[in-house]
This record gives C-alpha cells, sequence and structure tokens, in this order.
C-alpha cells in the first residue's frame, strides 16, 4: 500500500522543471540523513558512512544519538562539498543491499526528493545516482537502450550506457563523452542497416534514403558532435542542455532506423 495520501487517491502536481544539478542545497542534505534514519540506520550508523565518504573521524565526545550524533551528521552533511552529498546517498543506499525492503523505499524516497524539487538526478539500480534529463531525455534513453538489446545490437546499447555515465560524472560531467557514445550508438545502428562497416556516420547518412530536409538536418547534426565531441575546441565545452539534446536526438534517429527497417 502507497505510504502517502497523495500517492493512494492519484493527486500529483506537474512535476517541475530540472533547476538542479551541479548542488546539493540544504533541504537535501537534511533529506539524505532523514531519508536513511526513516529507513531504520540510527545516527551513529549514518555517521560512520558519512566519515566513511568524507575520510573523517566521529567525534569521540559525541556518544548520545539524539541530540549529538545526529547533530553531527548533519553538520558534516551540511558543511562538505556538494558532490559528496550525493556520494553519501550512494553510499547510504547500498548499506542497505542486504536489506531490500529498506533500500527500495530508500531508493523511492530519494528519488521522491529529486522530483518534486527539481534535481536532474536519480538514483537507479544498479548503477547508483545517474543523470536525470527532461521526460523526453528519459524515454529516448530507455527506448534505445531497449530496442537495441531486443534486436541483439548489444554494442550500440553499451554505448548508450556509456554516454549516461558520462553525463553523469561528479563534480564535472563529461558532457564531451556522452556526445561520442550517442553518435557512435547511432553510427554503429547504421553501419549495421547498410552493411557499411567501414563507413563513417558522415558518409553513410545519404545512403539511409531520409525524406528531405531530414537527412540534412543528421547531416548538421553530424558535423556538430564531430566539432563538439571530436574535434573539441579548446574552451568550447557543450552545455548540459546540448549535450542532452544531441544524446536525445541521437537516440530516437536510431530507434527510427530500426523501426523503418
Amino acid at each position: 500500500m502507497n505510504r502517502f495520501f497523495s500517492d493512494r487517491h492519484g493527486y500529483s502536481g506537474r512535476e517541475p522543471e530540472i533547476t538542479i544539478r551541479e548542488d546539493a542545497p540544504d533541504f537535501l542534505r537534511f533529506q539524505v540523513a532523514s531519508i536513511a534514519r526513516n529507513c531504520g540506520f540510527s545516527p551513529s550508523a549514518i555517521r560512520t558512512v558519512v566519515c566513511d565518504i568524507l575520510l573523517e573521524v566521529p567525534d569521540p565526545g559525541n556518544w548520545s544519538e539524539y541530540p549529538n550524533i545526529w547533530e553531527e551528521v548533519l553538520g558534516l552533511l551540511r558543511n562538505c562539498e556538494w558532490y559528496k552529498v550525493y556520494d553519501i546517498a550512494e553510499a547510504l543506499w547500498r548499506s542497505f543491499e542486504c536489506r531490500p525492503d529498506e533500500q527500495g523505499r530508500f531508493e523511492e524516497d530519494l528519488n521522491r526528493v529529486f522530483r518534486e524539487k527539481g534535481i536532474g538526478w536519480q538514483l537507479k539500480d544498479p548503477d547508483g545516482i545517474v543523470f536525470r534529463g527532461d521526460p523526453t531525455f528519459a524515454i529516448a534513453t530507455e527506448h534505445a537502450v531497449d530496442a537495441f538489446e531486443q534486436t541483439g545490437r548489444y554494442t550500440a546499447a553499451g554505448e548508450i550506457r556509456e554516454a549516461l555515465k558520462d553525463i553523469s560524472r561528479r563534480p564535472d560531467p563529461d558532457r564531451t563523452g556522452a556526445i561520442q557514445h550517442s553518435m557512435a550508438a547511432l553510427e554503429c545502428v547504421a553501419r549495421d542497416l547498410t552493411n557499411a562497416p567501414n563507413l563513417n556516420l558522415g558518409q553513410i547518412i545519404n545512403g539511409l534514403a531520409l525524406a528531405p530536409p531530414l537527412g540534412e538536418a543528421v547531416h548538421k547534426l553530424w558535423g556538430y558532435a564531430s566539432q563538439n565531441g571530436r574535434h573539441v575546441q579548446e574552451g568550447r565545452d557543450a552545455s548540459a542542455a546540448e549535450a542532452e539534446l544531441v544524446v536525445s536526438v541521437a537516440c530516437s534517429l536510431a530507434v527510427f532506423l530500426l523501426r523503418r527497417n
């Protein structure tokens, strides 16, 4: 049974736009500890995980669970680098591996915070905390991986997973790598469908029989990806929105080619 009134009765507002990615606001720092506590961890157990991640020593003067150790935990979370908060959240989640019900609850509750507060991350088994784009991005990448695996194109599926890993890196996402891997997945599918294993995507596009101006658009996407994913210029790094767009479009194009075929 759902634990929240709104879930039980089907009440939900519009999901907020993603506005937080390379940051960990105070409410998230508190919720990471609060969710772990609600899932059954004592303050001292949470402190052990937090200190392991931050390479700190627990304060020996704090021996009572409340308020001493609990306040120590909140202070450590409050003062650490933003990306360490996500490392701590992952470590706490993995600490529940022998308690699948509590681990599932931790994952569900943390993802609820991410969604309702417009945070561009999600906790996902087995990867941990990964990049969360808008619904179009999520659908495009998930459908692409499913389509590739269902048709035995595991190399292409692996490229999309690598793209998601690159765009999810902390503290500095590898957007160039995400662009490279997503276009490699598209190229892999195009080579297979045209039986042209030695040609690059730019050479294959005309053979894909795409109706104009779609073919021209793919040529321009290839040109952008080549400049921003392969032949990178000093001081010119793709933005998060640009990388997200390229990955989404590459996935959608690859799935389109497979379905048309």
